[in-house]
Formats: structure tokens, sequence, C-alpha cells
């Protein structure tokens, strides 16, 4: 889709694929024999499971229990530990689950995580985001978007009730009309003492993808500067990183991620969640993008910034999921 500039279109790579000639069975017997009598054999469960696609997986938890009689995802529970047990566990649940489980945990803990809610509501397609609410109700009982609105206040609150309710209308794309928004977002920011944060939420809530693209075209020509660069000068906190979130993936999703797992790596200690939660989510969508935007941002690859930053069977778990360099 080459619109004026450099909108980029790219086919999602995944670095995990379904396993060719599939046996859940054998799988199952596999990992019963690394778990059983004294010790755990971690290299075959990391290479059983990261191996696998998330249906296999599946299969694999379905055929353990008929097998053993026993519960596969408790097994591995009491035989790992650490962020290693943190990373097989998030892979044997379903995507939906699994992003519905992280956001309960971003909300639940003393203050909310907003950066997690931003990450997971303000990077995916709607489509997803329909299937994590329906597993955050089916788990906790209680709606994702009431316990939103108890958690988060003003416009970023908004911004993450637009993403629930699936405002964005991915088909319109109007240029005469992204003129004159891009104008309103010039005259609500920068054109303006103060800034009415509720237009660019408005604004940037509604649009899809193409037409948001049309829009940030259009704002730096009457500007000079990109939207990004607007924003940042004019807002700061959650509401900045929410909709710097969803301006970015509209430019390039991949590097969105590149740059969130950088900044889970960068500086003192390791944001040791936000890397297994990236990686897990997306090993089975787009890492294989992710992975190659990471290189391209920062001159070295995933693979090798995960390695110095990481350790034993966590490590080997993360790397495998990764793939090759």
């Amino acid at each position: 889709m080459s619109l004026s500039g450099d909108m980029e279109e790219y086919a999602e790579v995944p670095t995990v694929v379904p396993a060719a000639n599939f046996d859940a069975v054998a799988d199952a017997h596999a990992l019963r024999a690394a778990m059983k009598g004294f010790g755990t054999d971690e290299q075959v469960i990391i290479d059983i499971l990261c191996q696998r696609s998330n249906a296999q997986r599946q299969a694999i938890t379905e055929a353990y229990k008929k097998e053993f009689g026993r519960d596969l995802i408790a097994d591995l529970k009491s035989e790992l530990g650490g962020n290693f047990e943190n990373v097989i566990i998030g892979l044997m649940l379903p995507t939906d689950e699994y992003c519905a489980k992280q956001l309960y945990k971003a909300m639940k803990g003393i203050g909310t995580s907003d950066d997690v809610l931003v990450e997971i509501l303000c990077s995916r397609p709607y489509d997803e985001i329909v299937q994590i609410a329906a597993a955050y109700e089916k788990l906790y009982g209680s709606s994702l978007e009431a316990d939103i609105q108890g958690d988060t206040s003003g416009p970023f609150q908004r911004l993450l009730v637009m993403a629930l309710q699936g405002l964005r209308d991915n088909y319109a794309y109007d240029p005469a009309k992204a003129e004159e928004q891009a104008q309103i977002l010039y005259n609500a920011g920068e054109g303006t003492v103060g800034t009415d944060e509720n237009a660019f939420v408005e604004i940037l809530g509604h649009a899809g993808q193409r037409h948001a693209y049309l829009i940030f075209q259009e704002y730096k020509k009457i500007s000079g500067k990109t939207i990004e660069q607007a924003m940042e000068s004019e807002m700061s906190g959650e509401l900045l990183h929410g909709l710097l979130a969803m301006v970015k993936t509209v430019h390039n999703r991949p590097a969105y991620f590149a740059e969130r797992l950088e900044a889970a790596m960068k500086g003192l200690g390791t944001d040791d969640d936000a890397l297994i939660r990236i990686i897990v989510s997306r090993c089975e969508i787009d890492l294989a993008n992710i992975k190659f935007e990471y290189e391209r941002m920062h001159g070295k690859t995933l693979l090798s910034a995960v390695k110095g930053e990481t350790s034993g069977d966590y490590r080997n778990a993360l790397l495998a999921l990764i793939g090759s360099a």
C-alpha cells in the first residue's frame, strides 16, 4: 500500500510455526518422562514446547490428560520456576487468555501498569481485542471494559475504551477529511496555548490505519513536524504513550514492538515481564518482522541482545522462540 510516503506494507512472518509430522501423544510421553522422577530435563521441555504452535500445545495438553490423567500445566508449574516457568506457562495458554491474564495482572497489582494496557490494547487489530475481552470475562467474571474504567481516568481511559469498542473505521479513506482533521489536531496542540487532548483521542481513536496515515502526512505538511514530535512536545504520561503506540503501529507495528523490546533490555536490569510478554505473544504472529526491525533500528540482532540479558533455561527458551539470528 504505497500511499504518498512510507507507510510500510509487509507480510507478517512468525518465528514459531506448526511442527511437521506432529504427534501429540508422543510429545505428551516425552514431556512426562522429562518431568518424572528426580530432576527435570528442561531441554526436552524447551525442544518440544518452544517448537510447536499454540494449537499443537493445546493438543499436547489434551493428550497428556488422556494418557496420564494429569494436568500438564500443573505438572510444569510444579517442576519449573522463575522466568523460565513464566515463558513455558505463557506458551501453554491460548493467546487470548494469555493477554487477558497480562491485563488483569497490570490492573490488579498496586497501581496500574499503564504501559501494559497500552501495549496490548493500542497495538492490536480489533478482532484480537474482542477475543481477549471475551477470555478476560470468562476468566475473571467481570467485563474488561468495566475494569479498565475503574482503573483509569480522563482522556487515557477514553482511548482504551475506544480501542475495546472497536470504533476505528478501517475502511474509511478520505483525503479531504484527513486534511481537515490534521488542521484540527494542529489547532488543538501546537497551534494553541495548552493542549486539547480530547481532540487527539477522538480523531486518532476513530481513524483506521489507512486514514490515520493520511492524517499524519497532512499534519507534517501543516506543521513541518511529524505528529510524534508534536505529541511529545505537547503531552506526557500514559496518554502520550497510548497515542504514540497507535501512531507507531500505524506506521510499522513490528518497529513498535522492537522499540518495546529495546526499552525492556536497556539500562540497568531487565524488564523480564515485558521481554517474555512480547516474545511469547508475537512469536506466532510477526516476531521475524520484529527481529528485522530491531536489527535495523539498533544495529545488533535481537538474538544477541536477549542472549546478553538472560541466562540458563530462561535464555534457552527465549532463544528457541526467537530462532536464528
